[in-house]
């Protein structure tokens, strides 16, 4: 379905449109809409692209080396708990 298909909801949007803001403002208003819509666009173009890049001759400070991390104490079979046996059941 193009445009045609929708096209008594939009007939109906415009003439509510010019009931509630009349004749002169509604050019203002398309105005302003229109405005809108192409600042958001440009921002949205602007967040994608990539900030200024540094030039080559700038040097980066130098790191630290990061020391190594130590083995833990415990290994998994020592944490691990020991099954339960099934106990049983009593002589009576």
């Amino acid at each position: 379905m193009g445009f045609a298909g929708h096209l008594p909801e939009l007939v109906i949007i415009l003439v509510a449109a010019l009931v509630i803001f009349g004749p002169k403002r509604l050019p203002e208003i398309g105005n302003a809409m229109g405005k809108s819509i192409k600042e958001f666009k440009k921002g949205v173009e602007d967040s994608h692209q990539p900030d200024e890049l540094p030039s080559k001759d700038v040097r980066l400070p130098e790191r630290e080396p990061v020391a190594a991390r130590p083995e833990p104490a415990a290994t998994a079979a020592a944490t691990e708990r020991p099954t339960p046996t099934p106990q049983e059941p009593k002589p009576e």
